[in-house]
């Protein structure tokens, strides 16, 4: 027959179709294995990307809260490494940098022995207006100027408006009652906000760039997060690096892609356990 190859081994005829068509489904799977690499590649990135965007909104709060430098709170970046399981579904180990335990712990104590900035300000406030010395107010005034606002705001429960804010003037002075804004407790437990951010993250990323991974209705997509155990033999030990399994089913992203439950629905959905 032509087009076939018949090949005899131990009295039983083999019929094979010409070699062209063998080669084209090998050729077709090592494409898609070569795509589902790639996809996963472009996750590992863009989680890399959320373990760092969660760490910089803890710097941003640090930054404001205490007026500190916040360069040093991590010295490593995010590695992540993904992996399709068959009959799982795809997983991500995610090595998140460890806070600096020596900042954190003096954050901690800073916040603990009343010594912030805010409670600094607070305290000299109330000082100067139990006083009643003009100089001391002036003086505090000029020290409310060299303070970045937001801090100032939350200090000073009264805001100077009038003459006194125009010219430096003790006379003539209306005060004006501000809100006061949320007390932000991160000084109290700094590790564990930079946990919760990073998880947050994840969890968005999760939901926003994962639906090129083709994760099928009975699969799981799933991230192991970790603090990272690379630490300079001296320094003291991450006393919660634990792993936190992060994960949603596969029928649950598809029915947050389709748009059959909102956004909260699909957090909600996602499953968090700490080991």
């Amino acid at each position: 027959m032509k087009g076939l190859a018949s090949f005899v081994i131990g009295g039983v005829v083999i019929v094979s179709a010409a070699g062209p068509a063998f080669g084209q489904t090998g050729e077709k799977t090592d494409v898609d294995q070569k795509q589902s690499r790639y996809q996963i590649g472009q996750m590992e990135r863009l989680l890399e990307g959320a373990v760092e965007h969660g760490l910089n909104m803890v710097k941003d709060r640090l930054q404001m809260l205490a007026q500190t430098q916040t360069d040093l709170l991590v010295s490593d970046n995010a590695h992540v490494r993904g992996f399709r399981l068959e009959g799982y579904g795809v997983f991500f180990d995610v090595s998140v940098p460890a806070f600096n335990a020596s900042m954190t712990w003096s954050l901690r104590t800073l916040d603990q022995n009343d010594l912030g900035l805010d409670s600094a300000l607070k305290a000299l406030q109330n000082y100067v207006k139990t006083s009643g010395d003009v100089n001391l107010e002036q003086a505090y005034k000029r020290v409310e100027l060299q303070v970045n606002p937001a801090v100032l705001t939350r200090a000073s429960p009264a805001a100077p408006v009038g003459a006194r804010m125009a010219t430096g003037s003790a006379a003539s002075t209306q005060d004006l009652q501000a809100p006061a804004s949320a007390t932000d407790q991160i000084l109290a437990d700094p590790g564990e906000a930079y946990r919760t951010e990073v998880t947050k993250a994840l969890k968005d990323a999760m939901l926003d760039h994962s639906s090129s991974l083709s994760i099928a209705p009975d699969e799981w997509l799933t991230i192991a997060a970790k603090g990272n155990d690379d630490r300079p033999r001296l320094a003291p030990a991450d006393s919660d690096s634990r792993t936190r399994i992060i994960r949603l089913r596969g029928s649950d992203l598809a029915a947050y892609l389709a748009r059959q439950i909102t956004r909260d629905e699909a957090l909600q959905r996602i499953e968090l356990k700490v080991f």
